[in-house]
């Protein structure tokens, strides 16, 4: 009887000490401020090719050392606020002190084989953003001598909530994001956006036709934090996680063989290309199976993965002149992933919601009225040098048309990639932080607080060149061609819905926030959208794909030691093939919503003049495999069944006492 009076005793005060993972998440995203460091990669214009790799592999290494320096951040909150100089002496210092000898290596990578790149050595130093202001105040190591990011610190509105601190709409409640985006500030009542679409007129000589290609909605679940173009040889890379459709082989370690000869889940399969985009998540404590790993929960990206409800992904010609083929394994990044500390240069991605998509947000997430989605679009780069399928900074070989179509000098212009994804999640709760209906958000750098600013597509073209010629004769005659090009298109709503988001009690442009009263205006690229709009016609299956387990463990909540600088060279953890969540599968659902994206995790700015013409800018670990319906937190029955067995166990042996007392006492008398 005592022992399992004991049973029951401890498995009680076990299960209410239990700690589900949230208070973890939570302790990681603690507001502790966003580290600002300047972009070096947009400073590198011209890199020999006898030097990329080097090079490549030396700027991947950068952007790990600001993720490990953020999460030490995090993790030192308490130690900061105890001790104004900790942050300086614990963590910016030891940054800059990697961070320039790892920009040295990348100019000795380069004067080995060219010209010694000048004034690199100013942007080893970075800033730290007080979680309090969020204005630009800066720590004392933090000082940025060349003055690069002071885009970032200037750009309206945008800072003031990047501490998400916990009077910031309720931020607490955001699933385990909180402090580290996204907040109240950054959602908008897309009703309340005045129309801001504008189209370019067609010429005579437009190219009017579209090419529509179709690949899915990635309901194979593969992802990965890799990035092939920005980080090739490197896992992680993108310190965040995508989407991809199209080309099943891209990983950090695919090479142009690997794509060439890869599985696509594109319905034509002679387009093998890949369509790649950081990934949408609900800010509701589920837990997926990255929670514990980097690129996901480690990073600060937490919440439930969200499979698109519909991908199209259009090529579209150019409003002056016939369009050329674009080279085989071209790669275009559209959007940058830094515009939070980069300042919105090269910020591309447009946010909406069906029925609403004459009214485009890039710097606002979109609250939809109840029955309208929420619409993604990225409308890529249609001008190529003529000569590269790449460049240094992964931008300077494409560029966009001006407002009349017309391509930089030296440029001609190729068909556009137009990507649309929608994806069926309700309008968040702002007045409750997220609790009664969770906020979503892009995957992001852990500094770049998840705005949707950052959002941004890669694309690798490894179309057959046989279709490829079909493509553009398809679209310089003036035809709609490709797969689920005669359907006849989802229909928009007529009228726009009235009805105000769920959950908003007070819809206005800047709710939650106050910090933009007046929705920006946003001038899309130089290439009129196709009015057609492929629907999918079914529901993407829910297979559950094979996977790995995660690395288990979160960082804990101790502050760091100061701990002496050091050069930390790659480590064979950052290096090693990266484990690809999903299992590729060949055989795309012919009936599924024509697919798209892509990414670009190391975007920088640009600055080559001409060739880089853009839009205007606007101001508890679990062994559950990933599907494309990610896993809830809650347990099953058979989950909590093994945590109340000792209970059950107890409550034997005690009722089995009981009745050996009974009887002995009925034998003694």
């Amino acid at each position: 009887m005592l022992g399992g009076g004991g049973l029951v005793a401890a498995n009680v005060y076990a299960s209410a000490t239990e700690d589900d993972g949230t208070q973890q998440a939570r302790t990681l995203s603690s507001p502790a401020g966003t580290i600002d460091c300047p972009d070096v990669g947009s400073k590198l214009t011209a890199v020999p090719d006898g030097a990329r790799e080097d090079v490549a592999k030396e700027l991947a290494l950068l952007d790990q050392q600001i993720a490990d320096a953020y999460q030490r951040l995090q993790e030192s909150a308490q130690a900061i606020q105890q001790d104004a100089g900790f942050a300086d002496s614990a963590i910016m210092n030891p940054l800059k002190d990697k961070r320039t000898a790892t920009i040295e290596r990348i100019a000795i990578a380069i004067e080995r084989v060219g010209e010694r790149p000048q004034g690199l050595e100013s942007l080893a130093p970075c800033t730290l953003r007080a979680a309090d202001s969020g204005n630009g105040d800066q720590t004392d190591a933090g000082q940025n001598e060349g003055g690069d990011n002071q885009a970032g610190a200037e750009q309206g509105g945008q800072q003031p909530e990047n501490g998400g601190q916990s009077g910031d709409g309720g931020q607490a409640g955001n699933g385990g994001q909180a402090g580290n985006g996204p907040v109240a500030a950054d959602f908008t009542d897309i009703t309340a956006v005045q129309p801001n679409v504008t189209g370019p007129a067609l010429q005579k000589g437009a190219s009017r036709g579209t090419f529509t290609t179709s690949c899915g909605v990635n309901e194979n679940g593969l992802f990965n934090s890799d990035n092939v173009i920005v980080a090739p040889g490197v896992s992680n890379g993108a310190h965040h996680f995508h989407d991809y459709v199209g080309n099943q082989a891209n990983d950090a370690f695919a090479s142009d063989e690997d794509l060439a000869n890869a599985e696509t889940t594109c319905v034509d399969q002679g387009d093998k290309s890949s369509y790649f985009w950081p990934v949408l998540r609900l800010q509701n404590g589920t837990q997926e199976q990255d929670a514990g790993s980097p690129g996901g929960g480690i990073e600060g990206n937490a919440g439930e993965i969200v499979t698109p409800k519909q991908v199209t992904m259009t090529f579209v010609g150019n409003p002056r002149s016939k369009v050329t083929e674009m080279p085989r394994l071209l790669r275009i990044i559209t959007g940058d992933a830094k515009a939070f500390v980069n300042g919105t240069a090269n910020a591309n991605a447009s946010w909406s919601c069906t029925g609403f998509e004459d009214r485009q947000l890039k710097d606002k997430y979109p609250l939809c009225p109840q029955g309208s989605d929420v619409v993604r679009t990225f409308k890529f780069q249609s001008c190529w040098d003529g000569q590269n399928i790449d460049s240094a900074n992964h931008r300077t070989h494409v560029a966009f048309a001006a407002a009349d179509g017309s391509c930089p000098n030296g440029f001609t212009a190729i068909p556009q990639l137009v990507q649309r994804i929608v994806y069926d999640v309700d309008a968040p709760s702002l007045q409750d932080g997220g609790r009664t209906t969770p906020l979503f958000a892009v995957d992001s750098f852990p500094e770049q607080l998840h705005k949707p600013v950052t959002d941004h597509g890669d694309f690798i073209n490894v179309f057959d060149e046989d279709l490829m010629g079909q493509l553009v004769d398809c679209i310089n005659e003036g035809r709609e061609c490709g797969v689920g090009a005669d359907d006849p298109g989802q229909e928009e709503p007529t009228e726009a819905p009235t009805t105000p988001p769920a959950g908003n009690d007070d819809p206005k442009p800047g709710d939650g926030g106050g910090e933009q009263t007046d929705p920006p205006a946003t001038e899309e690229p130089a290439t009129e959208e196709p009015a057609t709009e492929e629907p999918a016609t079914e529901a993407p299956a829910t297979q559950e794909p094979a996977t790995e387990e995660p690395g288990k463990g979160e960082p804990g909540n101790e502050a760091p030691a100061t701990e002496p600088a050091q050069d930390d060279e790659p480590t064979v953890s950052s290096t090693v093939a990266p484990k690809s969540y999903g299992t590729p599968s060949a055989d795309a659902d012919n009936d599924q919503a024509q697919a798209g994206s892509g990414d670009g995790d190391n975007d920088a700015n640009a600055s080559s003049g001409a060739a880089q013409t853009q839009p205007a800018d606007v101001g508890d670990d679990t062994e559950d495999s990933l599907g494309t319906k990610p896993q809830a937190v809650g347990g099953n029955l058979a989950e909590t069944g093994t945590t109340l067995w000792p209970a059950m166990a107890g409550a034997v042996l005690l009722i089995g006492g009981l009745l050996v007392l009974i009887r002995a006492r009925r034998t003694a008398r």
